[in-house]
Parts: structure tokens; C-alpha cells; sequence
């Protein structure tokens, strides 16, 4: 028992004393418009916590900014991080209203150097009292979300939001609903017991395998519903590998190494590698930019318990490339092989699952209790799938996003398209094509490739960018 309380005492005198280094130490961040012709620079130096490079990230892609070069560096209790940012059109930052968010969310006082790895982190509140969060994984079919939609319908559930990603077979969703009847959140257990149930079911479809399928309302709603839905797919993988069951599609054998469900030329390239006459392990990504990648990579890394020490981003052109040193919090020697290709495929999944895949539709209209069920119904009849979801309700509006193609996953045809807009309304449902600026780059090469040329020839091409920045650092002893 003395042991037990002396090492509490011990944990307690460790947090007070990180506490006073922050207090002595505040984070510093300053936006630099004056240094690079064509980015504003945000710089960002503090004590070092665990899951600090993440928030920071976070921050930055909430406030849907584009980061297109990162240079990072938290080796020792130190983080100082320089992140090259364009706003949503190309454009370096000349709102004072966004800086001013940027200072403010990033300054002293804000960021919240949580020392718990399994702890959320959250730049906005997703959960609100008033509402009821449903967290849903199961096996991907056509017409799935019209099922989930109608059960949830039928059972007096208003939906106000929702975020559904598919990869592979599998699909993993955040649903917050409110009683349609009484407002306010669900609250009688029993009715929560009946829409995990039939929600269950739906999303088991044909398998008998009870674990499939998962419907749970959490005692506490995530704090960042994005990086929720990394944690419930990548858990939802690694159970399916523990029983040899088929989780998120592993497209390194089911599809013959080419790309998985994001279509041609999506394939990330992902390296990890024991540096052991450094201490690290490396982690090569080279793939097609896109949204939100440098948020997904991150967020990975920090929930399978990874800390970056260095790493450099370029993400300027239709590809980015990633290298980043790092070491796992519970272990101090050099990562197992084994580890190094658990972490090769979660990086993989995490990039390629948010590749959004079909035609995207956006629907804007007044919201009502069943529209959801109505419109995705709609969608199902003439044979369009849902890949992707982003339900919003602002006011009294309902502002959805959905990518759509065929039950065969094929692209849609623009007759089917018409049909729905003319069965929804025109004026409210509309075609939104993206533009893919990487549709010509093909898939990224192996960074080793075929001649054996160089050892990692990715790493190499960014390593000379990036250990001249850590040496003029002083963090290196040489950038050779």
C-alpha cells in the first residue's frame, strides 16, 4: 500500500511541476505574413505535452485552413513547430478575424497539454446536453443509410447532425438526434435500448456474426467527431484482424497492391522504418493531396500512442509527402516489426478513407423531422449509394453534404441524378462536381523503387529540406 501511494504522490508532484513549467513557459505563437511570398507562416513554440502537435493541427484544419509545408521539432520538453498555411481559395491570411483566431486559439491559455494519452482532444464542443450521440459500425451495402435513417425516424428520432464514412465494407457513423416529440435529448433508457437494437440489426444485414455490428449511445459524446470516427474504424479493423474477420478492406491483398475504395491512382505509400542509430522510427507517406490529410496522419500517430519528435510535410503540388521521426510512448528501444506494419496499415486506412468518392450533392432546405429518411429513401429507389455524409442543422436549415454512386460503385449517371433533383426539388438539391486535381498524377511510387537506387528514396528527397532546418535548430549534430 506505501508503494501504491507513493508512486500517486510521486504522479502528483510530476503533473504539478509540468504545470509550473507551462506556467513559466506560455505557449508563444505569432502569424508571419512578411516571410514567404505565397503562405503566411504560423509559428508555435511551448512546453511539450503529449498530443500537443495534434491540437495544434486540429486548430489549424478547423478553421479550414490548408497547410501546405510543415517543419516540426519537440525533441526534449521543448515543441516549436513553423506551419505554412493558405486559407480555402489559395490565398495567404489577411482577415484580421481569422489571426485574431489563430493567436487566440493557440496562445497561452488555450491549448490544454492533456497528459492522458486516451483523453480527446477538441478545438469545438461536439457534444451538447440537448442532444443524444449514436455511434454506429457496420458491414457497408447500398441503401444502408436509408435503413439507419428510417429506424431512427420511426422511432421519433430528429436528426441534427451526422458524419458517416465508408471504407472498404465497412462503415462507421456519428449520429446526434433529439426527441422529435419533447425535444431535448433522448433520455428514457429503454427507447435507447430499442434504437440500439433494431440499429444493430440493421447494420448486421446479412451476417450472423453478432460483433459486425455496434450501436452505442457513450455516457459522453466525443469532443471532435472526426477523430472519433478514426478510433471507431481503426478499432473496428483491428478486431476484425484479431478474429479473422473482414474489417476495413486491406488492399494490399484484396486488391492486388492497387488502390482501395478510393478509386485509381489513391493508393498511399507508406514506409515505416527502425532508425535505430537514432533512436526513432521513420515514417515515409507519400500519396495524393488532399483536405484534412495532415489532421488524419496526425491524429493516427497520437491514438495508437506515437509521439512526433521531427517531421517534415511539402504538400504543394497534387501529392503530399510526409517523413516523421517518432517514438511510441512505451518503449524506449527501437519498434518491432510487427509494430512498424500495424502502423503501416492504420496510416494507410487513415489516409484512404477519407478519400471521398462519387458525385457530391448538397442539400439545403428547411429542416423537418424524417427529411433525412425521405431523402436518402429517395436516393436508394434510384439506385444511388452513399460514401460519404456530412449532415449539418443551422437554425432552422438543414445543410447536408452526400457523395453518392451506383449500387455497383460505379459512377452515377447524370439520368438518375436529374430524376432525384426532379423528385427532391431542383431548387434545393444540387450537383457540386470537385474538381481532382491529382486525376493525371497516377499512383505514387514506392519511395525504395524497382532499381534499388537509393535506400529510401522519399525520405531522401525530404530529409535534406528537413535536417537543415532541425540542424539550424541546434537539434541535430548534422544534416549529412
Amino acid at each position: 500500500m506505501m508503494a501504491c501511494g507513493s508512486r500517486s504522490r510521486s504522479n502528483e508532484m510530476v503533473d504539478e511541476f509540468e504545470k509550473l513549467v507551462i506556467r513559466m513557459n506560455p505557449p508563444r505563437v505569432s502569424v508571419d505574413n512578411d516571410s514567404d511570398m505565397t503562405a503566411t507562416l504560423v509559428k508555435v513554440d511551448s512546453a511539450n505535452k503529449y498530443g500537443t502537435l495534434l491540437e495544434v493541427v486540429q486548430v489549424l484544419t478547423d478553421l479550414k485552413l490548408t497547410i501546405k509545408r510543415a517543419y516540426i521539432s519537440s525533441d526534449g520538453e521543448w515543441f516549436m513547430d513553423v506551419f505554412h498555411v493558405v486559407d480555402q481559395d489559395g490565398n495567404k491570411l489577411y482577415d484580421g478575424q481569422v489571426i485574431d483566431r489563430i493567436e487566440q486559439s493557440l496562445g497561452a491559455g488555450s491549448l490544454s497539454f492533456r497528459a492522458a494519452p486516451e483523453r480527446a482532444v477538441g478545438v469545438e464542443a461536439e457534444a451538447e446536453e440537448a442532444q443524444t450521440t449514436i455511434e454506429l459500425v457496420g458491414t457497408d451495402r447500398p441503401g444502408l443509410l436509408s435503413e439507419v435513417f428510417a429506424v431512427l425516424t420511426d422511432l421519433r428520432c430528429n436528426i441534427v447532425a451526422s458524419e458517416v464514412w465508408t471504407h472498404g465494407a465497412r462503415v462507421a457513423a456519428l449520429v446526434r438526434v433529439t426527441d422529435a416529440d419533447a425535444g431535448g435529448a433522448v433520455e428514457d433508457a429503454a427507447r435507447l435500448d430499442t434504437v440500439k437494437r433494431l440499429l444493430r440489426h440493421v447494420l448486421r444485414g446479412g451476417s450472423r456474426d453478432r460483433n459486425a455490428a455496434r450501436a452505442a449511445v457513450p455516457a459522453r459524446a466525443a469532443e471532435h467527431a472526426q477523430r472519433r470516427l478514426h478510433q471507431m474504424m481503426h478499432a473496428d479493423r483491428r478486431r476484425a484482424d484479431a478474429g479473422g474477420e473482414q474489417g476495413e478492406e486491406d488492399s494490399d491483398e484484396e486488391d492486388g497492391g492497387g488502390a482501395a475504395r478510393g478509386g485509381p491512382g489513391r493508393k498511399a505509400v507508406v514506409e515505416v522504418e527502425d532508425c535505430a542509430e537514432r533512436g526513432y522510427t521513420l515514417v515515409n507517406v507519400r500519396c495524393r493531396d488532399r483536405a484534412k490529410l495532415l489532421f488524419d496522419t496526425v491524429c493516427t500517430l497520437t491514438d495508437m500512442q506515437y509521439v512526433v519528435f521531427h517531421g517534415t510535410v511539402i504538400a504543394e503540388g497534387s501529392e503530399a509527402y510526409q517523413e516523421y521521426y517518432i517514438r511510441h510512448l512505451g518503449h524506449s528501444a527501437g519498434s518491432s516489426g510487427e509494430d512498424r506494419d500495424r502502423l503501416r496499415r492504420a496510416l494507410e486506412d487513415a489516409i484512404e478513407r477519407r478519400y471521398t468518392e462519387g458525385l457530391r450533392l448538397e442539400l439545403c432546405c428547411e429542416d423537418r423531422v424524417g427529411l433525412l429518411s425521405d431523402v436518402t429513401r429517395i436516393f436508394r429507389e434510384h439506385g444511388l449509394s452513399v460514401t460519404h455524409a456530412e449532415v449539418e442543422t443551422r437554425g432552422a436549415r438543414a445543410a447536408n453534404v452526400f457523395y453518392v454512386v451506383d449500387a455497383s460503385g460505379e459512377p452515377v449517371q447524370g439520368q438518375a441524378v436529374e430524376a432525384v433533383r426532379a423528385e427532391i426539388g431542383e431548387h434545393i438539391l444540387s450537383v457540386r462536381p470537385e474538381h481532382d486535381a491529382g486525376a493525371a498524377a497516377g499512383d505514387p511510387r514506392s519511395p525504395t523503387g524497382a532499381g534499388g537506387g537509393g535506400r529510401r528514396s522519399l525520405g531522401n528527397m525530404i530529409r535534406s529540406r528537413s535536417e537543415k532546418f532541425l540542424y539550424n535548430l541546434g537539434l541535430i549534430r548534422s544534416c549529412s
